[in-house]
């Protein structure tokens, strides 16, 4: 059988060398279904990474396509800056009714820019608005995104560098476990706190991730963020959990932060909001922080009415019934749970740990190089994973939560070959 290389030229050629997953899976995608993607050439691969999160309801999802198909062809509104449209309003009703109610979350919407560092953004320049204080808390290995003020309260020392100039008022602190359990949470942060000598400024908010996805699926302990909002609120600072990647549903809850039974003042939301890959981002915050003058935040693309159209429909469709959604996402995480203990099981000399919540896992080796491996040796296979961690050394899971037990269990099997195979 002849295999025909894919033509890559223009994009090798034409476009900036910044470019990145595309040179971990060589070939050009054509068309894509629910949990499956096809090359050009008619390859079929099985995605374990769901657009890093923004496809929790798989590619091309029928109901949402529906959706939006029957609204461009009634020319409803696709560019509307922040004007009122019958799609704003239709998501906003439907994920007041759907989301914030049932879960008495009091926050008021709004709309940044389409991305999920635009969110970020938003949330930190309203916070240090607030406060009237310039210093944000943020933790090891933490990821916010790549505009400046992300940048600044993210730890990837490559990520970091590309800025080109000093990353300011941002400060690091020990994330969940980061000591092995021999320091107890938050001695550190609060002495510096305390401490008048220390050099902290008193900041104004602290930004935290309850899973670190891009930082090495690192699984905040429900105690250790109850623990950390009551630090904030002693010490007067704002809490905001960056819920873009392990929101809409990723870790079980809609929101990640649930199972802790807190209630942050600001909460960031993107990648799956929109539910079909389209460009969104919310800022939710408590009503008594909505001190923005009208105007004082701008964007052009912060009325993406395709993606208010894909999400109302998304909220209806899967979390009209919210713990119907729950429990099938967690049914789905303990079955890669069980995968992943048989692969430690067979690689035991190999694999370092495994770790997740719902339907994000990562599996870390002893041999940093090795999770790179494996991903590269999955795509030849037919399977898309990723890597993540400061040294790209842990593999990352990220399949949809609409993925059938039967394809877990192919991409289970792809996965157990990819790492044998590696060894």
């Amino acid at each position: 059988m002849t295999i025909t290389q894919p033509d890559l030229s223009v994009f090798e050629t034409l476009e900036s060398e910044v470019r990145s997953y595309c040179r971990g899976w060589p070939t050009v995608f054509d068309r894509a279904r629910g949990s499956r993607m096809y090359d050009e050439d008619g390859h079929e691969y099985l995605d374990f990474f769901a657009g890093a999160g923004s496809l929790n309801y798989g590619h091309n999802n029928p109901v949402l396509k529906r959706a939006l198909i029957d609204y461009l062809e009634r020319d409803g509104v696709t560019h509307g800056l922040d004007m009122s449209t019958s799609a704003k309003r239709a998501f906003l009703q439907t994920f007041q009714d759907l989301v914030l109610r049932p879960r008495d979350l009091p926050y008021k919407v709004m709309f940044p820019g389409p991305t999920g560092t635009n969110a970020v953004e938003s949330a930190l320049k309203l916070a240090r608005k607030v406060k009237g204080r310039e210093a944000i808390v943020s933790f090891t290995n933490a990821f916010h995104g790549m505009s400046l003020g992300s940048l600044a309260v993210t730890g990837n020392a490559f990520k970091r560098a590309g800025a080109g100039i000093p990353l300011v008022h941002g400060t690091p602190m020990p994330f969940d476990n980061y000591f092995d359990g021999t320091v107890p949470d938050f001695l550190w942060f609060e002495r510096l706190l305390e401490d008048q000598g220390s050099g902290l400024n008193k900041p104004a908010a602290v930004i935290v991730e309850s899973v670190q996805g891009e930082g090495g699926i690192n699984v905040a302990r429900p105690e250790w963020l109850r623990a950390l909002a009551e630090l904030c609120e002693r010490q007067d600072m704002l809490l905001i959990v960056d819920d873009i990647q392990m929101g809409c549903g990723r870790t079980g809850a809609f929101f990640s932060f649930e199972e802790a039974g807190i209630t942050p003042d600001i909460v960031t939301v993107s990648k799956s909001i929109s539910g079909y890959g389209l460009p969104m981002s919310l800022c939710l915050f408590k009503p008594e922080l909505d001190v923005w003058e009208p105007g004082e935040h701008n964007g052009t693309f912060r009325g993406n009415n395709p993606a208010f159209v894909t999400a109302t429909a998304a909220l209806e469709t899967y979390w009209a019934d919210g713990s119907a959604m729950e429990k099938q996402t967690r049914a789905r995480g303990e079955q890669v749970e069980q995968g992943l203990i048989a692969i430690c099981e067979e690689n035991l000399a190999d694999v370092k740990e495994y770790r997740g919540r719902g339907l994000v896992w990562g599996l870390e080796f002893h041999d940093k190089d090795r999770a790179g491996r494996v991903a590269q040796r999955a795509f030849e296979l037919g399977l898309l994973v990723e890597t993540s961690g400061p040294e790209s050394e842990v593999l990352k899971l990220l399949p949809a939560l609409t993925i059938t037990p039967d394809e877990l269990d192919e991409g289970l099997r792809i996965l157990a070959r990819a790492v044998t195979e590696t060894a």
